[in-house]
């Protein structure tokens, strides 16, 4: 038989630890920022992030100003991909394919979903080329099974 060290009492954040002392609960074991670092924080993320509701809505009111681009292979974009996207996969994104694009041109990228960083790969391709570049979060998982936003697809080729 195998000698266990003694296991320690759970103490949870609604418990007094051995000190007497109530713990901090988990969001707060880390300082949280002020009001102004913040307000910095999430300024900086929503001008690099947009989501699949904005982007729709932008669509469907005809103010698209961007070129939304599926980032994932060709095959995956012919299986599905969002309305008015075009497909360029991260291992196109060069110089020399995105030369047709206006050097103002704003991309909103997307991939696979939360589980993909290829949109990430894309967007930082796309800025380091000098683009105006957004991450669609989300990506097609979300347009497609979480908002049930139109999408092309070519039915002939089932997914497997």
């Amino acid at each position: 038989m195998m000698n266990l060290p003694s296991a320690k009492p759970f103490v949870s954040c609604y418990n007094i630890n051995q000190t007497g002392q109530i713990p901090m609960a988990n969001i707060q074991i880390n300082n949280t920022a002020e009001p102004s670092a913040a307000q910095a924080h999430f300024s900086v993320k929503l001008d690099c992030e947009t989501d699949c509701s904005d982007v729709y809505a932008d669509i469907k009111q005809g103010t698209q100003n961007f070129v939304l681009v599926d980032t994932r292979s060709a095959h995956a974009f012919a299986k599905s991909h969002a309305i008015t996207a075009i497909n360029i996969p991260n291992n196109e994104i060069t110089a020399e394919r995105m030369a047709d694009f206006a050097a103002d041109t704003l991309f909103v990228v997307y991939c696979w979903g939360p589980g993909c960083n290829g949109a990430t790969k894309a967007g930082y391709k796309l800025a380091k080329l000098g683009y105006k570049v957004k991450e669609m979060i989300g990506g097609i998982h979300y347009w497609e099974d979480f908002e049930r936003y139109p999408v092309n697809r070519h039915l002939s080729d089932p997914q497997q």
